[in-house]
């Protein structure tokens, strides 16, 4: 019995991929970036998809619905959680359909990493921010929130490279910001303080910039393949 020709096999089916005509985002994805595979690799973004945008979409809708009858500042709440479950599955085998092709492309598996992030979190901070100023009650976090979320999106990025899996990413990062919200509710007896308070700010940041030290760290190895594969 002859033996397949798997670099043949895999040629062509990269071939039938890239034949694809890319649709209108993926075109201006690729004047800004100046590259078609980085492109490429950021529109096939999991947490990017239709679906999951959609998703992400109905449950702060929920969450603006909930804010107007019962007066509460909900999104400021859900907004970081969605984002750092986006985050966390943005990236890897078994979770993005198009990982084999995005390590062929000639990027640095890092680089996609990073672009995909930061994508993925203009979105989700895009539709928060949206939700937000359809919700009145959460007027007066409508800004504040995206420092937690900068945060708590950190997390689920450091911690899904590192363990290599995005369920356990999005599960360390969650538990953190549902933390988080319950030491805000013990302490000032109202959960949404864990989305507005100054004082949180500087230390949000410092420890989302060594989350993100941590990634690079990470992703440093050679060849940049980010371990486990997220």
């Amino acid at each position: 019995m002859m033996a397949a020709d798997l670099d043949r096999v895999w040629e062509g089916v990269t071939a039938r991929i890239w034949a694809s005509q890319p649709a209108a985002v993926e075109r201006v994805a690729r004047r800004l970036l100046r590259s078609p595979g980085l492109a490429r690799a950021l529109v096939t973004t999991p947490s990017l998809l239709g679906s999951w945008l959609l998703a992400s979409a109905a449950v702060l809708a929920v969450g603006v619905l909930v804010s107007r009858e019962l007066g509460t500042t909900l999104v400021p709440l859900l907004a970081p959680a969605l984002a750092g479950a986006g985050i966390a599955y943005s990236y890897g085998p078994g979770t993005d359909p198009a990982y084999e092709l995005t390590r062929s492309v000639p990027v640095s598996a890092r680089t996609v990493l990073l672009a995909r992030a930061l994508a993925v979190f203009a979105v989700n901070a895009a539709l928060g921010v949206a939700a937000s100023l359809a919700a009145p009650a959460a007027g007066g976090v409508t800004v504040a929130w995206l420092v937690p979320m900068t945060a708590v999106a950190a997390l689920c990025l450091a911690a899904a490279t590192l363990t290599g899996s995005p369920a356990a990413g999005a599960a360390i990062g969650l538990a953190g910001w549902a933390i988080a919200v319950l030491a805000a509710q013990v302490a000032t007896g109202g959960a949404e303080r864990a989305a507005s308070v100054p004082a949180l700010i500087l230390p949000d940041l410092l420890f989302a910039a060594a989350c993100v030290a941590v990634v690079l760290h990470v992703t440093r190895i050679p060849g940049d393949r980010v371990r486990g594969g997220i």
